[in-house]
């Protein structure tokens, strides 16, 4: 029987002023899955940890950055066939200083590249990934959720 997964986590990590969106775009770097794919940050959630945490450590482990904000933007939900099971990934958009400069750690990506909202769209290789970012903008556009925001953003 297939199981059901919620293990992972996608962050779309992205500096903005107003309504102007830099998003993060890694490569998948030669050697490992998915290689050559363009993706926002993405992990597995320890365990017993919290998904915010997780969002959060992802972040600093594969970019360098401290996330200023997180919010939680929807669910995901795919099927691996290798491991027969379905995985909800949760996504979220971390916001880091509008300045910020990503340093890659590791060897999960061999490139990394701030893009314009129209751009990352264009980039990123999953077509869910880019309908989800484009949800997001229009979620999160002005810095807020605004009446929502009290349910959206992860303290």
């Amino acid at each position: 029987m297939t199981d059901l997964a919620v293990g992972v986590v996608d962050v779309y990590v992205v500096r903005h002023r107003g309504g102007d969106w830099r998003v993060l775009c890694l490569r998948r770097a030669p050697g490992r899955s998915r290689a050559g794919a363009w993706e926002m940050v993405t992990g597995r959630i320890d365990p017993g940890e919290a998904p915010g945490a997780a969002a959060r450590r992802e972040v600093r482990e594969e970019t360098g950055l401290d996330l200023l904000d997180l919010w939680t933007v929807g669910v995901e939900s795919f099927w691996l066939p290798a491991a027969d099971r379905v995985h909800h990934a949760l996504l979220f958009v971390g916001r880091v200083d509008d300045r910020a400069q990503s340093v890659l750690t590791g060897h999960e990506h061999d490139a990394a590249e701030w893009l314009s909202l129209d751009d990352a769209c264009e980039r990123l290789t999953w077509p869910w990934s880019r309908r989800r970012l484009r949800e997001a903008y229009a979620l999160l556009a002005h810095g807020d959720a605004g009446p929502v925001d009290d349910v959206t953003r992860v303290p």
